[in-house]
């Protein structure tokens, strides 16, 4: 990796007047990684950071909402015969024989469009690679893209690009919201309350030892999200045993009365619920809904529109063989129930009494610590 090459960060579309927030946030788990930079810059609408390691640095920054993108890149001015030379450079030396390769200039461009850079940049390549035999592609099917982002000043010509993932940046709503994670589904919905900009204060619930050993390695792949060197989370035990639908919503309500007491115990004004309209019939919603109006809180359903989208999103941070059993609870079938306000009420104060709070430093050994901090033998 050549020494001047520079992290390019893109903002996602809904962070483009949110690069502040990013650029934070880009500082904040650098310095949680541990990974060192010599400069930092926003130059038009990227992010471009000088790091001594832009591989390790690249990487830490791609688990990070609010991005479209990461890349290694080649920083040149923007001249056109300046950029057409660093492609066919670049691509010389990443091309392998064979390769069917495809040209991307975007950015802003003056004296020329840069429609113009490809065309030259392809043709100089043919030309360098022909004894590799490489060959033009077409953007539906290419071996590699040679992508370059133009700004005003500059041209970044890419050695590396690595698909971000989306949504806002992490706290760039400034709002606190208590999130539940007590299954797959619930994961989901905490990563998607996540990836909308909210900063999330999480608790676990749990049936048994065997569930509480599946949800921390569940957890371990979402509190890197966070932006957190220090992260405090609680832990509560529910005794509502059986399989069916009914005592899968029973759990539910009474996980959202939980969530009622987190909330009000630590002043925070919105509740986080893992429920879908795709999935839950429109009454139970309904009634988690006005359980929380009635405590004079804010629900939130980050579910709402949930799709094969939002599950690619899981997958893309290493939820993916959790999702059959999402993806089961679409086959369940509910029917209206007779659990009682007082009923469900007294589930939630017997799990009230479990509680649990532990905190953790975020690393390597996450799910170790918090077993260890739990007493659970793993």
């Amino acid at each position: 990796m050549s020494d001047n090459a520079s992290v390019v960060v893109f903002p996602s579309v809904f962070t483009q007047n949110k690069v502040a927030s990013l650029l934070s946030n880009v500082k904040k788990i650098l310095k949680i990684r541990n990974q060192k930079f010599q400069k930092i810059r926003i130059d038009d609408s990227i992010i471009v950071l000088d790091a001594n390691d832009p591989v390790f640095a690249s990487s830490a920054i791609n688990l990070l909402y609010g991005i479209e993108r990461t890349a290694i890149a080649k920083c040149v001015k923007n001249d056109f015969d300046t950029v057409v030379a660093e492609i066919t450079k670049i691509g010389s030396n990443l091309l392998l024989k064979g390769d069917k390769f495809f040209v991307k200039v975007e950015g802003y461009s003056s004296g020329y469009i840069p429609k113009d850079i490809e065309i030259s940049a392809t043709s100089s390549l043919i030309e360098k690679t022909s004894k590799l035999g490489a060959k033009p592609g077409i953007e539906e099917k290419f071996d590699k893209l040679l992508y370059t982002y133009l700004t005003k000043s500059n041209a970044y010509v890419c050695i590396f690009t690595d698909k971000g993932l989306g949504g806002i940046p992490y706290n760039s709503q400034n709002e606190k919201i208590v999130c539940g994670i007590y299954d797959e589904l619930s994961a989901v919905s905490c990563l998607e309350t996540i990836k909308e900009g909210f900063d999330v204060k999480i608790i676990v619930c749990y049936r048994n030892q065997n569930d509480l050993l599946n949800l921390v390695k569940i957890l371990n792949k979402i509190i890197p999200r966070t932006i957190q060197s220090n992260l405090d989370l609680e832990f509560f035990k529910i005794t509502i045993k059986g399989k069916s639908s009914q005592s899968f919503l029973k759990m539910i309500e009474t996980i959202t009365e939980i969530l009622l007491s987190v909330a009000k115990l630590n002043k925070v004004n919105r509740i986080s619920l893992a429920i879908s309209p795709l999935i839950f019939p429109q009454w139970f919603i309904d009634n988690n809904f006005k359980r929380i109006l009635q405590k004079k809180l804010f629900p939130l359903f980050p579910l709402s529109g949930l799709d094969d989208n939002l599950l690619e999103n899981a997958k893309a941070i290493g939820l993916g063989k959790y999702l059959p059993k999402i993806e089961k609870l679409g086959k369940m079938k509910f029917n209206r129930y007779t659990n009682t306000q007082k009923e469900i009420q007294k589930c939630a104060n017997h799990a009230l009494k479990t509680r649990k709070k532990i905190s953790v430093t975020i690393g390597p050994n996450n799910v170790h610590e918090i077993l260890d901090s739990l007493k659970v033998n793993h």
